[in-house]
């Protein structure tokens, strides 16, 4: 086992780096110890924050970063891909990069640290539990609606209903690279994979953790490909339909809950 990853203080407001620089520590922490629940501890951050920022990472990569593992004297853990090690490896050298380019801006410019803070809120954040990264398969458009497929890995496909106008505005094109974005709330589950349903998407896939609370109940779903998804349903659905680790479900999404964004 490696030796954990020293952490490192935030030295002020150029140093602050948000959720993406926690993802990466949490990263390394991972690669370190073999394990999400001690990377956590040692990070000071619960297993299921954890764990929705590893989902999170391996979602919008075109592979897995983080892989787990069954098994073993410890009853398993988890590891960093080749891809995840580069990952981490290409960030820090970047990182170095940037703290060297920020700190000659800093010396150059008198204010330029509250201009700085301006360019930062243009980072895209969203409430969306579920994103993922994929290319336009298709795009079938209509007199006023279009309807885009996105290929997001692993043989799966997600279906948007997005305006003409959307696509124009996005610039979409067959191969392009774009975001599949779907609140936890809009994911139906179903235990019946022959269901019929007016759903333009069905996504199968099996339960690897389940969080009911007072109410409702977290439920994530790995797809075939490797990504997951996280749906919200009540715990008597959990109850009625039996679910639990290893479940095979069906996931239901309508084509018009899939919201589309790409990069700038």
């Amino acid at each position: 086992m490696k030796k954990p990853v020293e952490q490192k203080q935030d030295k002020g407001p150029l140093m602050g780096r948000g959720r993406k620089y926690d993802h990466l520590e949490l990263l390394e922490q991972i690669d370190a110890c073999g394990s999400i629940t001690a990377a956590a501890n040692l990070m000071g951050m619960s297993y299921k924050t954890a764990w929705d920022a590893v989902e999170a990472i391996n979602n919008l990569a075109e592979a897995p970063l983080v892989e787990r593992r069954v098994g073993g004297r410890n009853g398993g853990g988890a590891v960093l891909t080749v891809n995840g090690r580069r990952l981490v490896s290409a960030y820090r050298r970047l990182d170095k990069e940037r703290e060297r380019v920020l700190s000659q801006l800093n010396r150059v410019m008198e204010d330029f640290e509250s201009y700085y803070k301006i360019i930062r809120r243009y980072d895209m954040k969203t409430s969306a539990r579920n994103q993922f990264l994929g290319k336009v398969k298709s795009i079938k458009t209509g007199e006023v609606n279009a309807e885009v497929v996105l290929d997001i890995g692993g043989g799966d496909e997600i279906v948007s209903n997005i305006t003409c106008d959307s696509v124009e505005h996005l610039e979409l094109k067959v191969g392009d690279e774009a975001y599949a974005m779907i609140k936890s709330s809009w994911v139906i589950l179903t235990s019946n994979n022959n269901l019929k349903t007016s759903s333009r998407n069905k996504l199968t896939g099996k339960v690897v953790r389940c969080h009911e609370g007072a109410v409702n109940a977290e439920v994530i779903v790995e797809l075939p490909g490797g990504k997951t998804l996280t749906s919200i349903i009540t715990n008597e659905s959990v109850t009625d339909m039996g679910l639990k680790v290893g479940s095979e479900v069906t996931a239901l999404i309508k084509s018009s809950n899939v919201i589309l964004a790409v990069a700038c």
